[in-house]
C-alpha cells in the first residue's frame, strides 16, 4: 500500500465504516477539510486531543466522518450535501470549507477554523454574538501575511522584487492578501511578482518561473491547498535555492527559511473543545468567536547558511524555534 493511500485509510477512510455502524448509537461529527490529510497531521492530533480531554473518544462514544477536498474546492458543495444527508451532530470546517457547509445547512452547528477574519469574509456577522448555528476560531495568520512580507525585507535587505504565491480558487483570501502584501511592498519600496497555483504541477511551475525572474525571495499566501503542501513547498524553495517563508512548521522542516504566523494547531484544539462544548447540548449561537493569539516564528539556519543569508541576532532572539 502506498504511504498517501495509508494515511488516508487512518485519518478519514477506516473511519466511515465505523462511523455508519456507530451512527444509531453515538454522535457523529463531520469533519471537513478543504486540503489533504497528509499536511493535517499535528491539527487532527490536536482536535482528537481536545476531543478526548473533554470527554469524546473517536470510536468510543463519537464517531467521525472525515471528507478532504485535497484541493479541490469545487467538490465541497457535495462534500457538504453527504455530511447533512448523514444527519451529523456537527460540521467542523476550515476555509473555504466553513463558507460552503454555512451555505448548505442553517441547522446543523458549524465549528469553523479560519485563518482569515470570519466577519470579513462573511462566516458571522460578530465575533462576540456570531449568531445563527456557526461559530469557531480564527488565527492570526491571513492578518500577519503582510508581516512575513516584512520579515522577506529584514532578512533579505537587498531584494527589491519579491515573489508571492496564491491560490486562486479562494477568491475571498486571496483578494485580501494580495491588497494587504500590495499596500505592504508599497510601504516598503518593493515591486511584487504574484503567480497562482491550484495544483502540484502549477506550484512547480510557479517557483520554476520565480527562479527565472531573479526574485529576491518568495511570500506565501496563507492558504489551506498550500498548508496541505507544505513539505513539498519548502524542499521546491531549497531545491531552487529561493528564501521562501511561509505559515506551517513542516515547511520549515523541510527547507524554508522562515515561517510566521499564528498557532493552527492551537486553533484546531480550541475547536476540539467548541465541538465538544456543542455535543454536549451548548449551541453554536452562545459561543463567541475565539482568537489564538499565539504567533509563532520560526527559521531555519541551515537553508539560511544554504543561500549565503546572516540572519540578524535580533530575530534569532525573538524566534520561537531555531532549526540547525
Amino acid at each position: 500500500m502506498r504511504r498517501r493511500d495509508f494515511i488516508r485509510l487512518i485519518a478519514g477512510g477506516a473511519a466511515w465504516p465505523l462511523a455508519a455502524q456507530a451512527q444509531q448509537s453515538m454522535p457523529v461529527i463531520g469533519f471537513l477539510n478543504s486540503a489533504s490529510p497528509e499536511g493535517y497531521t499535528s491539527e487532527l492530533t490536536a482536535f482528537h486531543q481536545a476531543l478526548k480531554e473533554t470527554g469524546f473518544v473517536e470510536g468510543r462514544n463519537v464517531a467521525i466522518e472525515y471528507r478532504w477536498a485535497e484541493g479541490q474546492y469545487d467538490r465541497l458543495p457535495i462534500m457538504v450535501a453527504d455530511l447533512i444527508h448523514r444527519e451529523v451532530a456537527v460540521i467542523v470546517a476550515n476555509t473555504p470549507a466553513n463558507l460552503a457547509a454555512k451555505n448548505a445547512t442553517t441547522t446543523i452547528p458549524i465549528v469553523f477554523t479560519t485563518g482569515s477574519d470570519p466577519v470579513q469574509i462573511g462566516l458571522v456577522a460578530s465575533l462576540s454574538r456570531p449568531g445563527g448555528n456557526i461559530t469557531g476560531v480564527t488565527q492570526l495568520t491571513v492578518e500577519v501575511t503582510p508581516k512575513r512580507l516584512e520579515l522577506a525585507h529584514e532578512l533579505i535587505p537587498a531584494a527589491t522584487v519579491v515573489g508571492i504565491l496564491v491560490n486562486p480558487k479562494n477568491p475571498a483570501q486571496t483578494t485580501i492578501e494580495t491588497r494587504d502584501l500590495q499596500s505592504a511592498a508599497q510601504s516598503l519600496g518593493l515591486q511584487l511578482v504574484v503567480l497562482q497555483a491550484s495544483t502540484e504541477a502549477e506550484i512547480e511551475d510557479a517557483f520554476t518561473t520565480f527562479a527565472q525572474k531573479r526574485v529576491g525571495a518568495v511570500v506565501i499566501a496563507a492558504e489551506p491547498f498550500f498548508t496541505g503542501m507544505a513539505k513539498k513547498l519548502g524542499e521546491l524553495a531549497l531545491q531552487h535555492l529561493l528564501p521562501t517563508i511561509f505559515q506551517f512548521h513542516e515547511f520549515a522542516a523541510a527547507g524554508g527559511l522562515a515561517t510566521y504566523s499564528g498557532s493552527i494547531i492551537d486553533s484546531y484544539r480550541l475547536a476540539g473543545v467548541y465541538t465538544a462544548r456543542i455535543l454536549k447540548g451548548e449551541k453554536p449561537a452562545e459561543l463567541p468567536v475565539q482568537e489564538t493569539t499565539k504567533v509563532e516564528l520560526i527559521l531555519n539556519l541551515k537553508t539560511a547558511k544554504q543561500l549565503g543569508i546572516t540572519i540578524p541576532v535580533t530575530l534569532l532572539g525573538r524566534a520561537d524555534e531555531v532549526i540547525e
